[in-house]
């Protein structure tokens, strides 16, 4: 019979009080992936969301003549099929009687801990890092692509390939602001979050937290800073594994998510044969993303 042994809301929630025991130990990074994606539950297999997009523009009716009816339609369709993770180990019947559980047994309880940790941040960094060549939904293209199929032609969410500058910024929030939805029509999309590598990490604040325009001689204003631009901020990703790649999330209300199926445990159970304590974690969890409009992306020159 396996006993559960802790269990939290979240991977962010569980093994409180890491840093009290284990022998040889680093600080660890603060959780970082709960900045990339709405978090949500789900008591199902899987998750759906299918597009649906609205009426083209009205048209002029002539007098006495009837009026043109438009109708809605269904986009994509994208899929959460959640996926459960597990890692575990085992304490010997000769550890056990050597008085050594505490030592090995609880350190190792650490060190499991650490490693599920470790394993969900990257799963969540890795839908960013694949997201220029992964097609995550049914729409047949990456999440960041220059031609997102709609009924009004392709659309683009991917950037112009540069390093990130004061104007490479400026150029992303133009192409937010001239989003449109499915139909073509203008949307009040705007940048709320930006999210770097280690590399881009001073860079980003450099340009967005200086008063005037930076790296420059010129007395001029930091419209990045004085229009508002990211008010969420700016975060650091160290999961990120292309050092000039940088991201932008978006106030799309159908964003990118991050579904708990059920929440990341650790349990224990015991084998007669070789008497053995086996432990085990589990977490189970998908992400995704609706909207290909929550998030804009440069992969850097």
């Amino acid at each position: 019979m396996s006993a559960l042994i802790t269990t939290g809301t979240t991977p962010k929630a569980m093994w409180p009080g890491i840093k009290e025991w284990w022998g040889t130990k680093y600080e660890e990074h603060k959780t970082e992936w709960t900045h990339l994606f709405e978090e949500e539950t789900s008591d199902k297999a899987y998750e759906e969301v299918v597009e649906q997009y609205g009426f083209t523009l009205p048209t002029v009716k002539p007098a006495g003549e009837s009026l043109n009816y438009s109708t809605t339609g269904q986009g994509y369709t994208t899929r959460y099929s959640h996926v459960m993770w597990a890692n575990g180990f085992m304490v010997t019947y000769e550890e056990m009687k050597n008085n050594l559980y505490a030592e090995v047994g609880q350190r190792r309880s650490q060190m499991l801990a650490f490693s599920m940790r470790q394993g969900h941040e990257q799963v969540c960094a890795d839908f960013y890092n694949d997201g220029f060549v992964t097609n995550h939904a049914s729409e047949g293209v990456p999440w960041f692509s220059a031609a997102h199929p709609t009924p009004n032609g392709d659309q683009s969410n991917l950037l112009t390939a540069a390093d990130m500058s004061e104007i490479s910024l400026e150029d992303a929030g133009v192409q937010v602001m001239n989003a449109t939805d499915a139909r073509g029509h203008k949307i009040g999309l705007q940048m709320q979050s930006l999210h770097v590598s280690t590399h881009d990490w001073y860079e980003a604040n450099r340009i967005l937290k200086s008063v005037q325009q930076n790296d420059t001689p010129n007395n001029a204003l930091n419209v990045l800073r004085s229009t508002g631009e990211f008010p969420k901020g700016i975060f650091i990703n160290h999961w990120f594994d292309d050092s000039d790649a940088y991201f932008i999330r978006t106030n799309a209300q159908r964003g990118a998510k991050h579904f708990q199926r059920e929440p990341v445990s650790i349990s224990e159970d015991g084998v007669f044969d070789n008497r053995v304590q086996k432990y085990a974690s589990f977490d189970w969890y998908t992400v995704g993303r609706d909207d290909w409009r929550c998030g804009f992306a440069n992969r850097g020159a």
